[in-house]
């Protein structure tokens, strides 16, 4: 797909938008159940995932963890926004990859210790480029990548969540 492609397949969408604001308020679902031992089933769209404890926590390894599901959901969202942006700019990009690595302290979620915090400290997210654009454009690549990926947007400005049951 080249920009000509992706601006023409989203042309309709940001005049619909533009025009009926409420349109783009779209909800995304999702819905796991629970499972054997420690575990849920999580329903992807695509296929059944299962999720358990990570090892640190007692898990057997044998089960994906959230955690590592949360950093994959930040690098394909990421990748699929570096390559809209990149598309759209006219940046070639040869070959990308994007990482996530984040540290967590498992003294918090087994409640060893209060003060240590539930959930990643630090989470670093890289880009390995391998293009002929200029520095100063692989910088608004990646600077505009950050700014239209959803779920980085949401780790750095945590959405409002509810809880019910």
């Amino acid at each position: 797909m080249d920009a000509a492609q992706l601006k023409a397949l989203q042309a309709p969408l940001k005049r619909k938008y533009r025009d009926e604001p409420r349109a783009a308020l779209i909800t995304l679902r999702a819905r796991s159940r629970i499972g054997e031992g420690i575990t849920c089933k999580l329903e992807t769209g695509r296929a059944l995932v299962e999720a358990g404890l990570h090892p640190g926590t007692g898990g057997d390894g044998l089960s994906v963890c959230s955690g590592d599901m949360l950093l994959e959901a930040l690098v394909a969202c990421a990748g699929v926004t570096l390559r809209a942006v990149a598309t759209a700019l006219g940046v070639n990009l040869r070959d990308a990859t994007v990482s996530a690595e984040g540290d967590l302290d498992f003294r918090g979620t087994l409640a060893v210790d209060k003060a240590a915090p539930v959930g990643f400290r630090t989470i670093r997210l890289k880009f390995d480029l391998d293009s002929d654009a200029s520095p100063e454009q692989l910088a608004s690549l990646v600077k505009l990548t950050e700014r239209y990926c959803v779920v980085y947007q949401t780790l750095s400005k945590p959405a409002e969540i509810s809880v019910t049951y």
